[in-house]
């Protein structure tokens, strides 16, 4: 079974057609599940808020290796903190911050392309520089090798290189929606309930 994070905001019936599990935010149900899918939309320190109750079951399934997806605020959730919320401490997964974007219209809001930087059992099929759907105004930036994709994004006549796309271990996670971004992102979602 896959848990999908309920954390009371986002369309999570899109992520649960596009890859099956249950939607919930019954710690005893995450437990138990064999992957866990984080998705999430809005205010850093918000959401973690909301996930406090949660904080430590879903630590205990990263530190088992159950497959972990963190999706858009998902992903930025799982490092040490971000510029949204100074002083609200991340899950601390991976190490690195998130930082808004400077010098570049925000939200960054569309399609966008995903240039592979190493291997990853999530984009198996997936052609290099495919394109995906985002919505952000925040990337993070890895203290750590983990990176498995780069979006470059460009507006104002300035273009900004991020990281768009995160692996280790059993622990994937991407800024992108792959629930909205066609083929492309049920292949991602297929790929993660076949691990």
């Amino acid at each position: 079974m896959i848990a999908i994070v309920d954390l009371g905001i986002g369309n999570l019936a899109n992520v649960r057609k596009a890859i099956g599990g249950v939607i919930t935010s019954d710690p005893y149900e995450i437990e138990k599940a064999e992957k866990i899918v984080l998705p999430g939309v809005g205010n850093f320190g918000a959401v973690l808020e909301k996930l406090e109750p949660l904080r430590g079951v879903i630590l205990d399934a990263i530190n088992d290796g159950k497959p972990f997806l963190g999706i858009c605020l998902g992903l930025q959730l799982l490092f040490e903190g971000s510029e949204e919320s100074p002083g609200k401490p991340g899950l601390g997964v991976f190490r690195g911050d998130v930082v808004r974007f400077q010098g570049v219209r925000t939200p960054h809001i569309g399609w966008n392309q995903l240039w592979k930087r190493k291997d990853c059992p999530l984009f198996e099929g997936i052609r290099d520089g495919a394109y995906f759907y985002f919505v952000h105004s925040y990337y993070a930036v890895p203290g750590e090798d983990i990176v498995a994709g780069v979006t470059d994004y460009e507006s104002k006549g300035k273009k900004v290189v991020f990281t768009s796309a995160v692996c280790r271990g059993d622990v994937y996670a991407v800024q992108f929606h792959p629930e909205k971004s066609g083929k492309n992102g049920l292949t991602v979602m297929r790929n993660f309930r076949g691990l």
